[in-house]
């Protein structure tokens, strides 16, 4: 899967001149975390976080009154504030290296770009949602975790003899084993109880690790 299949297409934005205040009521207001801000070009100039408006405001220990932290606010523009080294992605990189990106760098979001158009934006949320996608959460079936011998033809094999007992794969997802002749992954099937997918699985040669 690649990030145009998940990112929010055309996302909610705001230009450098636009103040805290109001950066923070559009964020309220979107009901978003991450607002992506472009400069007087319509270019991507910097992202601001629903973190960078709390560090925006005033300590607890400060003696302004309310309506003086509401004036500074509303003079304090959106660049002051915001994160002006970007990083980003492109609409056909896959998920896992956006994934990768996210977490490396310890942010929450990438946007999404078209040469120096900004056309989306991927979230930590938008990679839950794929990853719950992947593993067929929303289906129900027996979702079965195991490992076999890493050996050509073997996975097929499995998904061959599940499908001679009316078996249906709504998900599948490999990983690497405990060991390099190993192979891991987890299925979850559907037309099959419990009991006839365990058969299949034990006539394949695979060692279940979980089955529910």
């Amino acid at each position: 899967m690649i990030v145009s299949r998940v990112m929010t297409k055309n996302p909610v934005y705001t230009h450098i001149e636009a103040t805290v205040s109001e950066a923070r009521s559009l964020m309220d207001k979107e009901k978003i975390s991450h607002l992506p801000v472009l400069d007087k070009n319509s270019r991507l100039a910097g992202i601001a976080t629903k973190k960078d408006m709390l560090k925006a405001g005033p300590s607890l220990a400060t003696s302004l009154d309310v309506y003086e932290i509401s004036y500074l606010l509303s003079k304090l523009t959106i660049d002051k504030v915001m994160t002006k080294k970007v990083i980003t992605t492109v609409e056909n990189e896959v998920i896992e290296e956006a994934a990768r990106m996210i977490v490396d760098n310890n942010i929450g979001s990438l946007p999404v770009m078209r040469g120096k158009l900004l056309v989306g934006i991927v979230t930590v949320k938008d990679l839950f949602s794929s990853f719950i996608t992947a593993f067929g959460a929303r289906h129900t079936g027996v979702r079965v975790s195991f490992v076999m011998q890493e050996k050509p033809g073997q996975l097929a094999k499995l998904c061959c003899a599940l499908a001679e007992k009316g078996g249906n794969i709504a998900s599948f997802v490999t990983q690497e084993g405990d060991y390099l002749y190993e192979r891991g992954g987890t299925i979850k099937v559907t037309g099959m109880d419990i009991d006839e997918v365990k058969t299949v699985f034990n006539k394949a040669g695979a060692e279940i690790l979980d089955i529910r």
